[in-house]
């Protein structure tokens, strides 16, 4: 895969080998979450206690597309076990075994690179090492569930609903959690909701 005659690298790392690219990966995330409509703020403080929770796990894997040695897309998962409360809550309520079930965290481009089909290869990539890992049966992520008032939603914006549908995920409504972050220009973190959608392994 090239853009602009620069082959695109895909490279997978597990639990520790993640450390190597942590602080690439924190500035992408801060990079590309500041739009719609997550509206990051993001600071390098926030985001090494973030990933350190893949950092930690032996079983997390980072999905890397590097152009050279640039980073210019990113994507992060884990045994949902190995995750924080926010996010393993909502299966325990509703009767899912927390140790059955891989999340997927961000999948994150930069806009240059995007509609060239690593969004797909992230998933790929990500799914098949949860088979690998043995006794997952089931796949997920969640979103930001912003308003769709929002004053900063871009009047183009296009929600991804259709593309996760055709990976094969369905959304939750049901299954909800909050997470807190500092939206820009904000001079504190607020909760926001998050809705998860999950796929059968």
């Amino acid at each position: 895969m090239t853009i602009d005659d620069h082959p695109i690298e895909i490279v997978s790392l597990k639990g520790r080998e993640i450390a190597q690219h942590l602080e690439d990966i924190a500035a992408l995330r801060i990079e590309v979450f500041r739009e719609w409509p997550y509206l990051y703020q993001g600071s390098m403080d926030y985001e090494q206690n973030y990933l350190s929770t893949y950092t930690d796990s032996p079983d997390a894997i980072a999905v890397l597309a590097l152009t050279g040695k640039s980073l210019v897309g990113a994507a992060t998962g884990l045994p949902l076990a190995h995750e924080t409360d926010e996010f393993r809550r909502p299966f325990i309520e509703h009767g899912f075994d927390p140790a059955e079930v891989f999340y997927c965290a961000e999948s994150i481009l930069r806009r240059p690179y995007r509609g060239l089909g690593l969004g797909h290869r992230f998933f790929d990539e990500r799914e098949r090492h949860a088979r690998s890992l043995g006794g997952l049966c089931y796949s997920t992520f969640c979103r930001v569930a912003r308003p769709e008032t929002h004053p900063a939603r871009p009047a183009d914006y296009v929600p991804l609903d259709a593309f996760w549908r055709r990976r094969g995920y369905e959304e939750r409504a049901d299954m909800r959690t909050t997470y807190a972050w500092t939206d820009r220009g904000d001079s504190h973190s607020s909760s926001k909701p998050m809705v998860f959608w999950i796929k059968t392994l």
